[in-house]
Order: structure tokens, then C-alpha cells, then sequence
């Protein structure tokens, strides 16, 4: 029993010597790949199919999220009501959500309702047939959902960065308008959903305490999918960013507060300096004690909150910072982030604040390796961007060694002010 009169020894997370469990790898029997992590700890389990049909390959904008929004929304048997009550009876949760490259479906629910509710996600996947009033419905929300938005200094900025750094025609630079929605057309969907969904590529990613016959309860449902026959077709990633760098965008001639972005173009998780870069972003601005919430917030109070990162794409990637600020000092917190860059370019960080970075990235891996759920879904974002095991094991290497000496030739080497992009909007 444990002694509660004893305290416990406290322990650095650097000290935890890190593994990323394996998965169980099978494929059904038209070629759909699964991967597996059991953990019969709690009768929960989770389904995720993963489609290559992001908005990369829709040849009219907003096609992609749109198919796989509406895709619970009827079938040739069921309508959208009948759909959410069924799941909803299993006491289940089931999402749809489109990205760049993949769109997915993901399913919560006990392990022993799987049976009855996989029947169900496979005839979505089959027999969807986009209802005209569901879409209707789904274009007079998402037109006043974005008319709200446009209002708001932040939703305009988030938008219009990533077109600079890539050019609208670029999958990660485009976005939406109300004119993209009111062009949406039934027989549009429905050949997108043919295409990437019915005849599409697929990749399923499964966890939690599955049933001892997972294998043949899959494969009877989703064997027979006409899925995998192809390859996913080459996307079009041709950059074409915008040449001048600093931007200011009034939104609201009364607004009181700017959103800030302060973005570069940056590789993708292939490149060898990526690892590192993380490292180096979260002394900047990766986490609630860096140098920008130290500066900024703390000591300036120009902002609630700042923040730098690394975008989650699979083709490239780009480095952002990003705060919202009252506007009277928009201006100046663009000057303090660009002075603690330079401040990394010229002083070496010392042993002390590596040392809490160090283990506050390493205390986030293991928080995001507890559980099944988190586990595959590290995996999932390892298969989906081409890597193994020992990009793990390396990036675990890399945040325990990497010295001051070479974080300093990085910050020399990106964090240099002309490669970014300025952009101001209130």
C-alpha cells in the first residue's frame, strides 16, 4: 500500500527513458490498412477512417469540407434525424473533420455497441446522397457563421497569413467566401464523394479495448469497399506567395484590439533542422513561461496571450507567431517579438532555461502518450506524414541534447526579420 506519510521523489521528466508503443498492423481484404492499439483497460473504443480527400483535391472551393460535413446527414434509408438518434442511442459520438490533404470520420463508443454501430458508418460511406434541404440548411449556417466571423480581427488574419505565405491557389492558402457556399450543388458533392470516398484511398486507425474478432468485424464491413483500387492523385503544391512582407488591414474602423501574425515559410518534419527548430520555437514562444509571454504579456501587458509554432501540415510547413493586442500597441509588439529573436541570435541560452524546456517538452510527450487514443494518434500523424518509430526516438535524442551553441546557429539561421511576414489587422 502506498505509504502517504512518505513524499514522493520528484523526478525530472528528461530522466524517463521514453518509448512509443508499436501498433498491430492488418489489412482487410481490399487492402484497407489498419492500425491497431489495444488497451483493454476500459470498455471504450475509437474508429477513425482516414480519406484522402482534403480540399487539395476538390476542383471548386469548399467542395471537400462540405462532402464530408454532410456525409451524416442522410443515406438512401436513413435520414440525418434517424442518423444522430441512432448514435446518440449507443450513446456514441461520431465527427467528421477535413483538412489539407485527408478528411476523416471518427467514431467514439463503447466496445460493445462496435457491431451494431460499424453496419452504420459503412452505409455512410456507400449510400450518402447529400438531401438538398440538408444542404440548403448547412449553406444558410455556414454563410452566417463566416459573416459573423469576418468581423472579428483574429478569424481575418488567420485567413489571409497563410495566403501570403503560399498563394491562394496553394491548398494551405485558400479559404472560404459566402460566394464558394451559395456555388455548392448536390450533383457536385455527390461526384466528390464517388470519387474520394466510394473509390477513394482509406486508412483506418483503431484503438482501445476492441473485440477479440475486430479483424472479421471490419473486414465484413468495410472488406468489400471499393477503397484502395488507386493511389490518392498528385496534388498541386506550386507556391506563389506574396512578394511584399509587411501588411496593415483596418476590418473595423472601431476596433479596439489588432490581431498580429508574424509567419515564414518554413520545411516540412523531413527536414533535419525541424526537430530542433521545435525546441528552439518553445524557448521563443512555445509554451506559457517563453520569452514572449515573459516579455509581452508579463512584463509589457500589451497582450492576454502569445504564441509560436510550427504548422501541422504534411507538405511544408510555415513558422508562426501570433497574438491578438489593443491597437494602440500593435506596432510595439511587433518590435519586442523581433527584439527577442535578435536576442537569441546574439546570446546563447543558458543551462538553466534550456533545462525547463527540456523538460517541459518532454513532460507534453508524456502526457500525449497516456492513453491508447493519444497513442495511435501520434501514429496516425506519423503515417500520414511518411515517418517511423525513429522520428520518436530521435526527437526525444534532440530535445535531451541539443546544446545552446547549436540552438543560437539556428536562431542566426531562421529567425532573421526580413524572412517574415508582417501582418496587422484591426
Amino acid at each position: 500500500m502506498l505509504n502517504r506519510k512518505v513524499q514522493p521523489k520528484i523526478v525530472d521528466a528528461t530522466d524517463f527513458n521514453l518509448h512509443l508503443k508499436p501498433y498491430e498492423y492488418f489489412e482487410l481484404d481490399n487492402g484497407i490498412p489498419i492500425y491497431a492499439m489495444r488497451a483493454p483497460e476500459q470498455e471504450v473504443a475509437l474508429v477513425e477512417w482516414v480519406f484522402f480527400a482534403g480540399n487539395a483535391y476538390e476542383e471548386n472551393n469548399m467542395t471537400a469540407a462540405s462532402a464530408n460535413y454532410l456525409l451524416k446527414n442522410g443515406t438512401k434509408n436513413k435520414t440525418a434525424f434517424e442518423i444522430n438518434e441512432f448514435f446518440e442511442f449507443y450513446g456514441a459520438y461520431l465527427n467528421r473533420n477535413c483538412y489539407n490533404e485527408t478528411a476523416s470520420i471518427k467514431l467514439h463508443s463503447l466496445s460493445k455497441h462496435l457491431p451494431q454501430l460499424l453496419p452504420v458508418v459503412s452505409e455512410l460511406l456507400t449510400e450518402s446522397i447529400f438531401p438538398e434541404e440538408e444542404l440548403s440548411i448547412y449553406k444558410q449556417n455556414q454563410k452566417q457563421s463566416l459573416e459573423v466571423n469576418l468581423k472579428k480581427c483574429d478569424f481575418v488574419a488567420n485567413r489571409i497569413i497563410d495566403e501570403y505565405l503560399f498563394g491562394f491557389s496553394h491548398p494551405y492558402g485558400k479559404y472560404a467566401s459566402t460566394l464558394d457556399y451559395d456555388n455548392l450543388e448536390t450533383n457536385k458533392l455527390i461526384q466528390f464523394y464517388d470519387n474520394y470516398y466510394i473509390n477513394g484511398k482509406c486508412i483506418l486507425f483503431i484503438a482501445g479495448n476492441l473485440p477479440g474478432d475486430i479483424e472479421s468485424l471490419l473486414n465484413k464491413n468495410f472488406g468489400s469497399l471499393l477503397c484502395n483500387k488507386k493511389d490518392a492523385a498528385p496534388i498541386n503544391y506550386n507556391t506563389n506567395s506574396e512578394k511584399e512582407k509587411n501588411h496593415f488591414i483596418i476590418n473595423d474602423e472601431n476596433g479596439v484590439q489588432g490581431a498580429v501574425r508574424i509567419a515564414r515559410n518554413f520545411p516540412n518534419r523531413h527536414h533535419p533542422d525541424f526537430i530542433k527548430v521545435q525546441v528552439l520555437n518553445n524557448i521563443l514562444g512555445g509554451y506559457f513561461g517563453s520569452r514572449l509571454m515573459s516579455n509581452i504579456r508579463e512584463d509589457k501587458g500589451y497582450t492576454y496571450g502569445i504564441h509560436s509554432y510550427l504548422q501541422n501540415h504534411i507538405h511544408e510547413s510555415a513558422w508562426m507567431i501570433s497574438t491578438e493586442a489593443g491597437r494602440d500597441v500593435c506596432e510595439a509588439t511587433i518590435n519586442e517579438t523581433f527584439k527577442e529573436m535578435k536576442r537569441l541570435c546574439d546570446e546563447p541560452v543558458d543551462d538553466e532555461e534550456l533545462h525547463l524546456v527540456r523538460n517541459y517538452m518532454i513532460g507534453s510527450i508524456l502526457g500525449d502518450l497516456d492513453g491508447p487514443f493519444q497513442i495511435i494518434s501520434r501514429w496516425k500523424n506519423y503515417v500520414l506524414n511518411n515517418l517511423d518509430k525513429n522520428y520518436f526516438n530521435n526527437s526525444i535524442s534532440t530535445i535531451k541534447n541539443i546544446k545552446a551553441e547549436e540552438l543560437q546557429q539556428l536562431a542566426n539561421k531562421y529567425l532573421q526579420p526580413e524572412a517574415f511576414y508582417q501582418l496587422t489587422v484591426i
